[in-house]
């Protein structure tokens, strides 16, 4: 039986028709899961896929720190976020401090295309892998 994973999406506003349609292409298997989304993205990911989606706050308020804290909590198992690297972001510190926390705790995350379907067709993903956290646990 496949496990039932936690996946969190979100992408900045140059990236969002990426996630989106990545989205629409592994409806099938995301369907299969609990995803989480930031609320625009999240917004577009469901008026696209029908996916059900628990929608936080928009990234600017306080949606990639609520992403963040359920890493933290241990309630994310997966992160993907296309993030657009060209482009400064007012929130940048809340970028950075997701970013930060999603490898401090060892949450396999994509930040492009290519590292998502990598992730998604994974065995491993698939599997009951587990990624170690031990270093997180103090």
């Amino acid at each position: 039986m496949l496990p039932k994973r936690n996946i969190g999406l979100v992408a900045h506003d140059n990236r969002k028709n990426d996630l989106v349609e990545w989205a629409d292409y592994n409806k099938g298997t995301l369907s299969l899961h609990n995803l989480y989304a930031t609320g625009n993205t999240g917004e577009r990911i469901i008026e696209q896929t029908g996916l059900k989606i628990t929608l936080l706050k928009g990234g600017p308020y306080g949606g990639d720190m609520e992403l963040g804290a359920m890493i933290a909590n241990d309630k994310l198992d997966y992160l993907i976020f296309f993030w657009d690297p060209l482009q400064n972001q007012p929130h940048d510190v809340d970028v950075k401090a997701l970013l930060r926390i999603a490898v401090l705790y060892n949450v396999p995350t994509a930040c492009n295309r290519a590292t998502a379907d990598l992730i998604i067709s994974s065995p491993l993903f698939h599997s009951e892998y587990k990624p170690g956290k031990d270093r997180c646990k103090k």
